[in-house]
């Protein structure tokens, strides 16, 4: 959605007109709190997070970046310096000219926010030194927070529901607040005042994504393993007991799977792996673990969040029997969940968003097929409390960086001054540019004064693709072709290209094409990809080994596959 005004606002917070500019507007329509702003208001909003015990407390940033807030204010959690409520936007002048990064919030509630230089500011609620400036009087300004993160740039922030958690960029993890479970990871149960780094098992670990449930702590590190500590007694740390861990322990039943992502509800955990599957574990009352039933699991059990093609809504069929559209729509791309809440959500491939749990009072056992185009909308409209799971963003469209710039210029006729003709069909780009970005082409085009170059080693898409991403940096391929780009890579030793390749074949994995693509990667000595394949195959290798790949698999291949998958243990009873 566009629209064409732009305000800022005066001295006395009141909104006046500004300069036009094209803008994309933030829906947040679907919060209750936000009708108390009127529409000139709305169609500012870059950045939005609601929260608070009844959803009744919102922090908004403007497309000014200017920051407001809006609410009912209980323990000072609007930073303004008292405890008065407000039923019109005030903006956070003690925040004037800082960037928001990320923002948590906690049950009391108390705020954490990280700008986009890497500082934390904290403020709300403090009965358990949540805010990490020492003290336990609520903070009703915010306060930077430096102690033990002054030379840090925090890049992630997490709230449980009385304790905070934040990631920094160089893959360390510190929390601090309310230890009563262990949720501290200190080793002990008392209260912790200012950040502290969490060791342990993480010592030398890269964390790279972090989350918190009610009193429960978790990190994701760049192996792919999940470390977990804090309250257990719903199972909620997937570690097969119900006793509370004290320090960080990894979950030794997500052994050879690779997690990406972690979230946590209530009293709940998912866990998204890089083959776009999820997983699910802890408190289960209301069904929000998606299992079909409401019994706790104390250890990971998988989510099947759709099921076949039947649930899909594409207009055609997928391109090719080797990537089957079930594959595709079913892989899970973004995964929801809410420390205040019993509701679970997932987003896939293909668009569908899905929501189990607690859902407006009813308790839905299996992942349920919404209309909504973004997980956010499901705890908009029917968690309980209706609050932000995540900080909402939408960046302006209204200048054009020279990136984006160059991006508009592909394959542009009336720019351009060399076209490649390719199966028949012309594409247009800049020599300049080709030989800035590009080693071949900086050969290739020396001393050449033609304008046109024909290409026959390469498919049309495959060729186009390629260009595009010299001036896009990014490549738009369906996984079957980005086989095809991979061998291009290859050829022109385009390194980071190689990379990009690999990670949209993997989105197109299932168990009728793994052996071929595992093949492919051999090929290109992609050996990322050949690693992620052999893995697939093992998790899924009584399917695979029934397919038509397996059986037409080249001898050397099978060869080294069963000598491989024999030393990791695949064929023991």
């Amino acid at each position: 959605m566009e629209e064409e005004l732009s305000l800022s606002y005066g001295e006395s917070g009141k909104p006046v007109q500004a300069t036009l500019s094209s803008l994309k507007m933030l829906d947040v329509g679907k919060w209750p709190i936000f009708s108390l702003c009127s529409e000139e208001e709305l169609q500012l909003i870059r950045q939005a997070c609601v929260f608070g015990s009844a959803g009744n407390e919102v922090l908004y940033t403007t497309v000014n970046d200017e920051i407001f807030v809006l609410g009912t204010n209980c323990c000072g959690c609007l930073g303004l310096g008292d405890v008065q409520s407000t039923i019109e936007p005030r903006r956070l002048d003690s925040l004037s000219g800082k960037k928001i990064a990320c923002l948590s919030y906690g049950s009391g509630p108390h705020i954490v926010l990280a700008t986009t230089e890497g500082e934390v500011f904290t403020w709300g609620h403090n009965a358990y030194s949540q805010l990490g400036n020492g003290t336990t009087n609520h903070g009703l300004v915010p306060c930077h927070i430096s102690t033990n993160l002054s030379n840090k740039q925090v890049t992630e922030v997490a709230c449980g529901s009385y304790h905070s958690l934040v990631l920094t960029s160089d893959g360390e993890v510190f929390a601090w607040g309310y230890n009563n479970s262990g949720q501290v990871g200190s080793g002990s149960t008392a209260n912790q005042p200012i950040p502290r780094r969490v060791t342990g098992c993480l010592q030398n670990k890269v964390a790279v994504n972090i989350a918190c449930g009610q009193m429960c702590s978790m990190a994701v590190v760049n192996t792919g393993e999940v470390y977990v500590w804090g309250y257990n007694g719903n199972g909620q740390l997937g570690l097969g007991s119900s006793g509370n861990q004290p320090t960080p322990c990894r979950i030794a039943a997500l052994q050879g799977i690779r997690v990406q992502r972690v979230a946590c509800g209530y009293a709940h955990t998912l866990v998204l792996t890089d083959e776009g599957q999820v997983y699910a574990w802890g408190a289960n009352s209301y069904g929000q673990l998606g299992t079909g039933n409401k019994s706790n699991q104390s250890y990971p059990a998988p989510v099947v969040v759709e099921k076949d093609s039947s649930c899909c809504r594409q207009p055609s069929p997928c391109p090719t029997p080797d990537f089957p559209s079930a594959a595709r729509c079913s892989r899970i791309i973004e995964i929801a969940a809410c420390h205040s809440a019993h509701t679970s959500a997932a987003k896939t491939q293909g668009g569908h968003v899905y929501m189990w749990g607690q859902c407006r009072g009813q308790s839905v056992v299996l992942p349920h097929l919404t209309h909504f185009s973004c997980t956010d909308d499901v705890f908009a409209c029917f968690a309980t409390p209706a609050v932000s799971w995540r900080l909402l963003s939408v960046e302006p469209d209204d200048h054009l960086t020279v990136a984006e710039s160059l991006k508009r210029e592909f394959d542009n006729p009336n720019t351009a001054d060399l076209k490649f003709l390719v199966d028949g069909k012309y594409i247009y780009a800049h020599k300049v540019l080709l030989k800035i970005r590009c080693e071949h082409f900086r050969s290739s085009l020396e001393d050449n004064e033609d304008d046109t170059v024909e290409m026959s080693e390469f498919s049309y898409p495959v060729y186009r693709a390629f260009l595009e991403y010299l001036y896009t940096d990014s490549i738009s391929l369906s996984p079957e072709e980005a086989v095809g780009l991979l061998d291009l890579a290859t050829f022109y030793r385009e390194n980071r290209l190689k990379k990009l390749c690999q990670q949209t074949i993997k989105q197109g994995i299932c168990e009728e094409n793994a052996i071929a693509l595992l093949s492919a990667a051999v090929k290109y000595d992609a050996q990322d990809l050949e690693e992620f394949c052999f893995r697939f195959c093992i998790n899924h290798l009584t399917v695979v080994t029934q397919t038509s790949g397996f059986a037409e698999m080249d001898h050397d291949l099978l060869k080294n596959f069963i000598s491989k998958a024999s030393r990791v243990g695949a064929f023991k009873n």
